[in-house]
């Protein structure tokens, strides 16, 4: 299978017939009759969508550092390891500025705020140093902030769910910088039925290592009926700074028993 898709004539030829045959179409859609125009215009957004997700792929394969792009530490129990698409490859839009109160980025992570007037900006950055894991990290920046909260969720995948029990405990990982020091708060949300488990950490900001773990022995989790997993960072004070959060990332593993 690699010669299939390492080289060719016969794929190269294919390529450059297609290249050839879009090239036509665009020279020509100024003078397009417009049925034809909007019948062309629906066949090159869904060609434009596969292209996307072929170079989201490549990308986030190709893109430095040249480590894996899911490799990270993690317990050596785990059951369950991630690192969200946003901290793994590049995403078609990479940044928002004068972030409105709802904001995704990517399918995973959205920022929520409750500024009158937006003053903040939100960007993935490509993760150079040797020492970097992820790919790519997230920046934030804020200016002028006149809200009561600042939030960045991340919506955790259906495999964190599976199985999930009271013996679990749920470990995030963090590398953050920032221009001055603030807080960051971390909440762990697991839905289950009608009902909504949580459970904040404070980031050791100040510590080697940035991690925080959930211990669900605590709380009131319905095991057969959980459907959903997210986390909140919570940033308080955030005005006037720049936060770098070169990685996040998520596992899960069985409490030890005695």
């Amino acid at each position: 299978m690699a010669g299939h898709w390492g080289g060719g004539w016969m794929r190269q030829a294919l390529q450059g017939a297609s290249l050839r045959r879009w090239s036509r179409l665009a020279d020509a859609a100024p003078e397009m009759p417009l049925a034809e125009l909007r019948g062309q215009r629906s066949a090159a957004r869904r060609l434009r969508t596969r292209l996307d997700e072929l170079l989201h792929v490549a990308d986030e394969r190709l893109a430095l550092p040249l480590i894996g792009n899911q490799a990270f530490p993690r317990p050596a129990d785990a059951d369950w390891a991630w690192r969200p698409e946003l901290w793994r490859g590049p995403l078609p839009q990479p940044g928002i500025a004068s972030v409105p109160v709802k904001a995704p980025l990517g399918a995973e992570a959205t920022l929520f705020h409750d500024c009158p007037r937006s003053e903040i900006t939100l960007r993935q950055i490509r993760n150079l140093r040797e020492s970097d894991l992820a790919p790519y990290g997230l920046r934030l920046d804020v200016f002028r902030f006149s809200g009561s909260y600042l939030s960045l969720a991340v919506d955790l995948p259906p495999e964190a769910c599976n199985g999930l029990s009271r013996r679990h405990l749920i470990r995030a990982e963090t590398i953050v910088e920032m221009e001055k020091p603030l807080e960051i708060f971390a909440r762990l949300n697991i839905r289950h039925g009608p009902n909504t488990e949580q459970i904040v950490r404070e980031l050791p900001l100040n510590a080697e290592e940035i991690n925080v773990e959930f211990d669900l022995a605590y709380t009131r989790l319905n095991e057969k009926r959980v459907e959903s997993m997210w986390l909140d960072l919570i940033f308080e004070g955030p005005e006037m700074n720049e936060v770098i959060l070169r990685d996040l990332t998520f596992s899960r593993r069985p409490r030890a028993e005695f």
